[in-house]
């Protein structure tokens, strides 16, 4: 499942570069092996490169800041969040001034108001719900609290928009070990709203970061070329989503994804042991 191969080769080969951030330069442990002679030897290069990741629970000044206390030197103008995202899909929805709960730390709540969103209490009447992480809020109060204001809103006929800027459904925190992160807490929010509609339709959530395309498509500008390979540690966010936009993957072991999970046809060009 993908060609076996170094990062020196890699880093010969490809114009530029998207690197995950969690999985791939960071752990729970700290900055990975070979995180940071890997961004040392971009920037001698000077090989355009960013972080593409699926977190909305840090803007990317705070993320930096964390990265740079372990060692990291990544200037906030290279990461791309899944949470910077929600500007544009804010303008292209015409969601801007409408009240929205949002699931996640402050700095998911700030991202919302950066697109224009009115951020409200849980159990507060919402348009919009934003489901960002699965940390910075009561579990499960506020979620029982927006499913009875979204249950009343939609018995009223009003519309309601749900949106997730980060899809993963689980990550690794430990070796060996997983955790629920946001996608979860969505996939558990449309059956609850799937189980009391009684056949009717319910909203779905619209999935902005990895594998959708607008996060890679927001690097390859950022960048300025296509001849880029994303650096991940997950098939089915990481690999699918730069595959489907026409762009290599590499897959570096240690992640969420396992040596048999080459399913559907979803192989990564290139596979790393490590970022040694």
């Amino acid at each position: 499942m993908g060609r076996p191969t170094q990062i020196a080769a890699l880093v010969e080969r490809y114009d530029a570069f998207f690197l995950d951030a969690y999985g791939v330069l960071v752990d729970v442990a700290g900055a990975r092996p070979g995180a940071r002679e890997l961004l040392a030897e971009l920037e001698r290069r000077g090989k355009p490169w960013c972080v593409l990741t699926n977190g909305a629970s840090r803007l990317p000044e705070a993320a930096a800041r964390r990265w740079g206390g372990l060692g990291l030197e990544i200037p906030a103008a290279r990461v791309v969040t899944s949470g910077s995202l929600l500007a544009g899909h804010f303008a292209a929805h015409a969601l801007a001034g409408l009240p929205c709960a949002v699931l996640g730390p402050p700095d998911s709540a700030r991202y919302v108001e950066r697109a224009g969103g009115v951020v409200v209490r849980p159990g507060e009447d919402c348009a919009v719900l934003v489901v960002a992480d699965e940390t910075g809020f009561a579990f499960p109060q506020d979620i029982d609290a927006i499913l009875t204001a979204l249950f009343a809103r939609l018995e009223r006929g009003d519309p309601v928009h749900l949106v997730l800027p980060n899809p993963d459904l689980v990550y690794p925190t430990a070796p060996g070990a997983l955790g629920l992160t946001a996608g979860a807490i969505a996939v558990m929010i449309e059956a609850a709203l799937s189980a009391r509609l009684h056949g009717r339709a319910p909203p779905r959530f619209v999935a902005l970061g990895k594998p959708q395309a607008a996060i890679f498509e927001e690097g390859v500008r950022r960048v300025g070329t296509r001849n880029a390979l994303m650096i991940g540690d997950q098939l089915e966010t990481d690999t699918r989503g730069a595959l489907a936009c026409g762009l290599d993957a590499a897959l570096v072991s240690g992640g969420v994804s396992v040596e048999h999970s080459a399913h559907d046809g979803l192989i990564p060009t290139w596979r790393l042991a490590s970022l040694l």
